[in-house]
Parts: C-alpha cells; structure tokens; sequence
C-alpha cells in the first residue's frame, strides 16, 4: 500500500522531493523489517526511479546505497553507469561492484570515473592494472597515493610510461618507501630525458652535452638506487637497466669503481646469464683468469678487461666494500689507479681513456666537496666544545 501511494505520488512531485522521498524508500529497503511482498514492490519501485529525468533522483538512491553489501545488486549495477554526478559515490565506494566490472568500467569512463574507482579500498591488481594502462594522469596520482591499491611491478613501470614526465607524479611515487628500484631508476631516466629537454628547448645546451650530462645524472642516480637495493629489488634493478640498454661497461665499471659489489655482481649475472652465486665466486676468486671469462660471456668489451681487473684487485685490497656511505660515490684512489695503469696500457682505447678522466674529476670533485662540509661541520662544533669547556 505504502509503495503504491509512493508511485502515485512521485508522478506530480517536484524533483527535489522526489529525491527524499526515493531516498527513505532506499533507507527503508536497508534498515526496515518489510514484508517479502513489500520488499518486491519497494525494489520495483526503485527501479523505476532509474528512468527519472532527474539526476538528483537518482543521486540520492546512489548515495543511500553505495556503501551497502545489502543494496540491490542490478539497481547498483545501473547506477555505476550513470552520469559521473550519479555513478561516484557507487564506483568509489559500492562492495557490490566484481573486478570486472571494474575494469570494463575504467576502459570506457571519464577522468572522474576513473578517479573514483582509483581511490576504492583494497583496490585488486587486475584493477590497478586497467588504470595503469588507460587511465588518466589523475587517476594514476590517486592510485599512487591510495595506500589500498595492490600494484603489480609492470603497473609501476605502465604509470611511469605514461606519466612518468609530470612532476606531480614524480614526487608522488619517489616519497614511497616500498617502491621498487626498477620503477624508481625508470623515474630518474624520465626525469633526466625531461631535463634534458627543456635545456635544449631553451637553448642553454646543445643537444648532445644536455644529453651526456643527463646521462651521467642518471647513472650516479642509479648508484645511490642499488646502494638500497638488495634481493629480488636488487635483481629487478638490473634486469630493468638491461632491457632499456642502461647496462653498459661504463655504468658496470661506475659500480666497481664505487665498490658496490652486489651491483657489480648482478650485473654480470645478467649479461653472462648465470646463476648470482655462481659468477660472486668466480669475480672473487682473485684470479684474472675467472674475471676475464665472466667478463667475456657478458659480452663486455675485451679493452675493458685490464681496467675491469685493476679495480677489483684494487676494491679486495684497501677494504672499501664496507663503506661508510653505502657504495655510492667514485672512490678516488681506485680510479687513479685503473687510470695509471690504462695510460700505460697500449690497449686501452680512447672511448675508455675518456671516461676514466671524467671518473678522475668527479671523484675529485666529491672528495674535495665532502672535506669541504667536514671542515663546516667542525666549524661549527667548535662554539660548542667552548661553550662547555668555559662552564
């Protein structure tokens, strides 16, 4: 009797009272004791308030149901493909909503659609996936940030893609303490190719000084990435600089001469495609000839052995694995003593000559910069040791 006085009336009614009155109707379905034959009428009812010309009809149904797992499941179904105004509260919240349809959803949604699904709880990785492929950069940044959304390692790399040149989603993905040293080394190539860009476009560089500048940028960058990484993150590190064409001799040298030694030994494994412990045996059996073979099957230049076999004598004997500073920066003796002995060497060629020399500078330069802030930090414990030393 009630749902059909209901029908009668909703007729002639405004809009806006009809949006409360389809409201209650919604709450009574959730929260009232109505009788099986009530409830059938009630729920057809609410499927004929669908077809209301009014949003906000439609808008209030919506909002009553949309965080319920007892709401009808076909009229939830009918509201997530309304219009945005109508459909939010239900994408962003409704329990009742399967992965699929999830997906299908993102594929053919709006940016808002697409940012309310972004920021449901317990977001699966089939759905993470979908944004990460067809969303929009703003549903990419809310599923950065939403801290329920399960993203799988090609999902980080999709969004980097895609996105990876806006500095919003930069900053949001480089604040994350579990993202992995793959998606986070693919951040910094974007970041420098972006950088590079922008100096060319203004005309400050030439293209191919931007370039090699951006390019040194990124490997030292990669430096301070491995020096975190370990494990599977150190092996994803690597197997990602293999597949962009980051792993070059240079770089692989870079990490000798840092002594970063996991670098140095994941790297090999992955050109020579051995197993890990395998080739940390055979780099560190202190013979040339296990070196030279390792070095050999990575497919690594045979100008570069000599310089390769110098530096891991070197880094075996003045103990710089342990390092204070975690493997990141050039040390400054080892470098100078693969570049003696490469300048005496009548193999070694030029391309190598040059990169050590710039290996030479920079570690001079960071030495010199960190007694720098040493003689700073004294300078200002000095006041202090007065201070006490006076009381």
């Amino acid at each position: 009797m009630i749902v059909r006085q209901f029908i009668n009336w909703i007729r002639t009614a405004p809009a806006g009272d009809r949006a409360e009155a389809t409201r209650a109707l919604a709450r009574a379905w959730l929260i009232s004791d109505l009788s099986h034959d009530d409830r059938i009428a009630a729920e057809g009812a609410l499927l004929m308030q669908l077809d209301d010309p009014s949003p906000l009809v439609r808008q209030a149904m919506a909002e009553a149901f949309a965080r319920s797992t007892d709401a009808p499941a076909s009229i939830v179904r009918a509201l997530s493909a309304d219009q945005p105004t109508v459909a939010l509260p239900v994408l962003e919240h409704s329990p009742l909503l399967i992965d699929a349809d999830l997906v299908d959803i993102v594929a053919t949604g709006n940016d808002e659609v697409q940012c309310a699904v972004a920021r449901r709880i317990a977001l699966p990785v089939s759905v993470c996936a979908a944004i990460a492929e067809v969303g929009c950069a703003a549903a990419a940044l809310e599923l950065i940030e939403n801290p329920h959304a399960e993203l799988a390692p090609f999902s980080w790399h999709r969004i980097v893609e895609r996105h990876g040149h806006l500095a919003a989603i930069r900053e949001a993905m480089l604040v994350l303490d579990d993202l992995p040293a793959a998606t986070r080394a693919a951040l910094v190539a974007k970041l420098s190719e972006t950088l590079a860009q922008f100096v060319v476009a203004r005309n400050w560089l030439s293209a191919d000084r931007a370039e090699r500048i951006a390019l040194e940028a990124r490997d030292r960058s990669t430096m301070n990435i491995a020096a975190r990484s370990r494990g599977e993150d150190m092996q994803g590190l690597v197997h990602h600089l293999r597949v962009t064409g980051q792993l070059t001799a240079g770089l692989i040298l870079r990490a000798l001469l840092s002594s970063n030694l996991d670098l140095f030994d994941a790297a090999l494994a992955e050109l020579a495609d051995l197993p890990l412990a395998r080739v940390s045996a055979l780099l560190h059996d202190r013979g040339g000839n296990s070196l030279h073979a390792v070095l050999r099957r990575a497919g690594l230049p045979e100008a570069t052995f000599p310089a390769f076999q110098v530096a891991l004598d070197a880094c075996h004997e003045q103990g710089f694995v342990d390092s204070d500073d975690g493997a990141v920066r050039l040390r400054r003796r080892m470098v100078e003593r693969v570049l003696t002995h490469c300048e005496t060497d009548r193999g070694a060629t030029e391309p190598l000559m040059v990169l050590l020399r710039r290996f030479a500078t920079e570690s001079a330069r960071e030495e010199a910069r960190l007694f720098c802030d040493e003689l700073v930090a004294e300078d200002t414990l000095d006041p202090m040791y007065d201070d006490l030393i006076a009381a």
